[in-house]
């Protein structure tokens, strides 16, 4: 499946560095459409490189996948910073928690992802090392991010969350998994039944860690 891990260090320098990014940018899109069965020749083509650069970049294609799968999840993490920078300046938590439930959400059913967290959760058995990377890299990234974003509102008097934790898991359940269910099947929510769950969902979870003085 791959090359020998102790293989010399990848390639550097600009021209080493385009030829990286075109070597992601194809894996993506290969795995995307056709699965971890998407071949290293195939990838080398769509890139423009042979397959001993692909292989010199990346030593296997678990490997690549990897990097894949966490450049897609930084983008999800670009899109949380961004919130967060908002939320410092935010006076309603109740819309500051509804843009970060649509943002969340935008980001989590974006196609390109989806069929990667799908690829994963595909491949299990055969390499449990690339779901854990992925959680790595992904769903545990995004709850700590979530969990900062929480913290700020407590420390700011907006909300009284004693056991941080349980409320990630409580707001991603009632934002962003419904979603995840449903395309997991192949099938997405209606636009009308996804905006009210995300509108009740926040009433929800303000019903349980709104302060008196928010």
């Amino acid at each position: 499946m791959g090359k020998d891990s102790s293989r010399s260090a990848p390639p550097s320098g600009r021209r080493a560095e385009r030829s990286r990014q075109a070597i992601v940018a194809a894996a993506r899109e290969l795995f995307t459409r056709e699965g971890f069965e998407a071949g290293m020749d195939q990838i080398a083509a769509e890139a423009g490189v042979s397959k001993v650069t692909v292989y010199n970049h990346f030593g296997s294609k678990e490997e690549l996948f990897t990097e894949v799968a966490g450049q897609a999840m930084g983008e999800a993490h670009t899109t949380m910073a961004e919130l967060r920078a908002r939320l410092a300046e935010a006076a309603d938590v109740r819309e500051a928690l509804l843009d970060t439930a649509h943002a969340l959400v935008d980001a989590a059913t974006d196609p390109s992802r989806l069929a990667l967290r799908n690829l994963v959760t595909g491949e299990l058995r055969r390499f449990p090392e690339l779901a854990r990377a992925y959680q790595h890299s992904g769903p545990a990234r995004s709850a700590a991010a979530m969990g900062e974003v929480l913290d700020e509102l407590c420390a700011r008097g907006l909300l009284a969350v004693p056991d941080v934790e349980v409320a990630v898991i409580q707001f991603f359940s009632l934002t962003i998994y419904p979603h995840l269910i449903a395309a997991s099947i192949g099938g997405a929510l209606p636009p009308d039944l996804a905006r009210r769950l995300l509108t009740d969902g926040v009433e929800l979870f303000l019903e349980r860690y709104r302060t008196a003085s928010a």
